[in-house]
């Protein structure tokens, strides 16, 4: 017969990593289940990404995080919270999707992908917000030339590149392709570059889209992509550009339909929240738990890794204290 953990942990984030050494210190029986790589929101990131934070503060379980500068890299990251999960023999199941979760006698019963079933008498959802992108619902945004992961700017050497959106990723995604080559044209909802850019970032962006290096269309928005164009409507009207590759850096979402089918309740207003009791962390559905950015609902930019961190601990020490 199967074993029964005390807990799965839905997500191998940083959050998700902390919550598994949470309940390791604990002596908790648990496991760490994700659908892609470790960290795999992270190893989304663009190549050559700077955190805004330091890296003290994105620190887990005690462990120091050394990088070469006081904010660390994409990569330095990876490394980073991979030496964590070897560190402390975490048991992590990767490229293992949660597929359904569903009550039983022992608690709750967990099916994967592949095929697998697991038992646990707690389930905490660490699952973040990346994998889901913002559309922008525009005839041609399933053509190949259209990402909204941007990666790596070699790829847009010597192109002509239209970036959508203006804060951090769009921002960076400009930038970083223009200075490999790229001819770039940002398209703007807000009459502004976002104020919430790394603020060493803000000015390179400001000025370059003042010396005309790289243009901006603000108060305007994308209504169709083409094979080799696109078409833009401007406060001065509709315009037509010659377009190679399109990068939709519009933001993403949690998966929050996934919650509802757990049966957690979210708020009726646009932020839809997941319901939960702030001191333990647990959800109207009774067992189960959230943690990180998932609790914020569709405020992705309330809740980071350093604020995030103290929700394992509230987590593990209710369920520490109902399985004592």
């Amino acid at each position: 017969m199967q074993e029964t953990l005390d807990i799965i942990i839905v997500g191998a984030g940083p959050i998700g990593l902390c919550c598994g050494l949470e309940a390791k210190v604990r002596g908790l029986r648990y496991m760490i289940l994700e659908k892609g790589c470790l960290v795999n929101s992270l190893y989304h990131y663009p190549v050559n990404m700077t955190f805004f934070s330091t890296s003290e503060r994105l620190e887990i379980g005690g462990v120091p995080f050394v990088s070469n500068n006081a904010k660390p890299t994409r990569n330095e990251a990876l490394e980073y919270y991979r030496r964590v999960a070897v560190a402390a023999a975490l048991d992590i199941r990767l490229f293992e999707k949660v597929e359904t979760v569903g009550k039983n006698a022992n608690g709750f019963e967990v099916h994967t992908s592949g095929g697998h079933s697991y038992q646990a008498k707690y389930i905490v959802m660490a699952t973040g917000f990346y994998d889901m992108p913002f559309l922008l619902n525009v005839p041609g945004e399933d053509l190949p030339k259209v990402t909204h992961y941007y990666n790596d700017p070699h790829f847009y050497a010597f192109r002509k590149v239209l970036v959508v959106g203006a804060n951090n990723s769009a921002v960076d995604a400009a930038l970083e392709t223009w200075r490999k080559g790229a001819a770039v044209t940002m398209v703007v909802r807000q009459e502004e570059i976002g104020t919430r850019v790394k603020y060493w970032v803000r000015p390179d962006i400001v000025n370059r889209i003042q010396e005309g290096s790289i243009k901006a269309y603000f108060n305007s928005c994308i209504s169709e992509i083409r094979e080799q164009e696109v078409d833009i409507f401007t406060p001065e009207g509709k315009i037509t550009l010659a377009n190679d590759c399109v990068i939709a850096a519009t933001g993403y979402q949690p998966d929050l339909s996934f919650l509802q089918k757990l049966g957690i309740e979210l708020s009726e207003d646009v932020v839809r929240k997941p319901s939960y009791d702030p001191v333990t962390h647990e959800t109207n559905v009774p067992g189960i738990y959230l943690a990180g950015v998932i609790c914020g609902g569709m405020d992705t930019h309330s809740l980071f890794i350093e604020n995030s961190r103290e929700h394992a601990i509230k987590i593990m020490d209710h369920i520490a204290g109902n399985l004592s």
